[in-house]
């Protein structure tokens, strides 16, 4: 008989100790099921776009990758681990619904070309390859909030996987099947730039890894640590507040999410949009709208490990040189390598399936903060020949 893992990750214990304790405690992590699969998105030329003044678009985009995953996921009553990455996203699904999934990538991705001439790429790799090729793919959750969980990951077996992938020139099936519609409903693009919380200067964002797999967790530990150290705890560091949100009311803003969407911009459902939008200052006076504010601080998404630490905070100046002096310590000494990216700005993007607590929002540095910290990341990589000249993920 064979046992199914669908719930495989929705099983899994959600564990309210401290991140750089979870991180070296090995028992609470499990190894993701072999015929499991790996999906990776992102948007080719990410770095250019960004450059071009494109940075929103690109986030947006890679929200729309995130939730047309979720949506089929959410139809199938399943929960899937996904991390998001600024220019793309990463998803680890069951086998039930790959081929669904991957149909509705290709969708997002014809739109995505058709409306803001950025090509998409994704790719799908079974978990077993991981294996068979020596990698480590285990992952645990961790209550990150009083309401939201994440997954965290360790080995390098998405890193893997993102190199396989690259090596076959994202390979996209072109056989969608006939009945499959773009799903994004949920998409949304709300919220102009955001200011850090008062007393805080700027944002950091900021990319780290390994310098080897057999040190990872307690490297990862210690980073956290530091972190937790120079910043405080998450709480005090989350570049969002309440105070510091500011509706997106603009036509051009309405117009570009409703491209993503529904691969249009007609007046009329711009218009329409935009008076919907003009009601959300009303709702967010009630005692409803600013409850929704206080979770929406709470479930948004600024960190992110995947096989790397992917972050994104507020503090001021001192602070972060403190962490950039320190962590160059760390880095001298082979254990970690790092790309940080310092905006005044975060910017978000959501995924709203309801106004209480089935919401997440995905958080960036303003100007193209992840992409700009990889773009650091990877140079430093190729400095010291760990990476070829050719496996650039831009």
């Amino acid at each position: 008989m064979v046992v199914s893992n669908e719930l495989f990750y929705s099983a899994l214990p959600a564990n309210e100790i401290a991140l750089s304790e979870l991180l070296v405690r090995e028992e609470l992590f499990h190894h993701v099921p072999g015929n499991w699969h790996i999906i990776i998105t992102d948007i080719k030329n990410s770095t250019a776009a960004v450059a071009s003044g494109l940075h929103e678009t690109v986030n947006l985009v890679a929200t729309g990758s995130i939730v047309t995953v979720l949506n089929i996921a959410y139809k199938a009553k399943l929960t899937v681990p996904f991390f998001f990455g600024g220019d793309g996203a990463t998803f680890i699904v069951p086998p039930s619904i790959i081929d669904q999934v991957m149909n509705g990538l290709q969708l997002f991705r014809a739109n995505t070309l058709e409306n803001f001439n950025l090509e998409l790429r994704a790719g799908t790799v079974p978990v077993n390859t991981v294996y068979t090729n020596g990698e480590e793919l285990r992952i645990s959750k961790f209550k990150s909030s009083a309401i939201l969980s994440i997954p965290v990951v360790l080995g390098n077996g998405l890193a893997y996987a993102e190199k396989v992938i690259k090596g076959e020139d994202y390979l996209f099936s072109n056989n969608a099947v006939a009945d499959t519609e773009l799903d994004l409903s949920g998409m949304q693009c709300r919220w102009d730039k955001i200011e850090p919380p008062q007393d805080h200067h700027e944002v950091v964002t900021l990319l780290v890894i390994a310098g080897a797999r057999e040190i990872q967790p307690k490297v990862f530990s210690k980073v956290v640590a530091l972190i937790d150290r120079i910043y405080g705890v998450a709480e005090t560091r989350q570049p969002i507040s309440v105070s510091k949100l500011k509706l997106k009311t603009t036509f051009s803003r309405i117009e570009m999410e409703m491209r993503a969407r529904m691969g249009s911009s007609e007046v009329f459902k711009v218009i329409y949009n935009w008076f919907t939008y003009l009601l959300g200052y009303v709702y967010f006076s009630t005692q409803k709208g600013k409850d929704y504010l206080a979770r929406l601080v709470s479930l948004s998404d600024t960190l992110v490990i995947d096989g790397r630490i992917n972050t994104v905070i507020s503090g001021t100046e001192k602070q972060r040189l403190l962490l950039e002096k320190s962590l160059s310590l760390l880095e001298i000494g082979g254990e970690i390598t790092f790309g940080l990216c310092v905006s005044k700005e975060s910017v978000m993007s959501c995924y709203v399936r309801d106004l209480q607590d089935d919401h997440i929002h995905f958080v960036d540095g303003s100007e193209g903060g992840y992409t700009n910290a990889a773009g650091m990341l990877k140079l430093k990589l190729r400095n010291a020949e760990k990476l070829p000249a050719g496996d650039n993920k831009s």
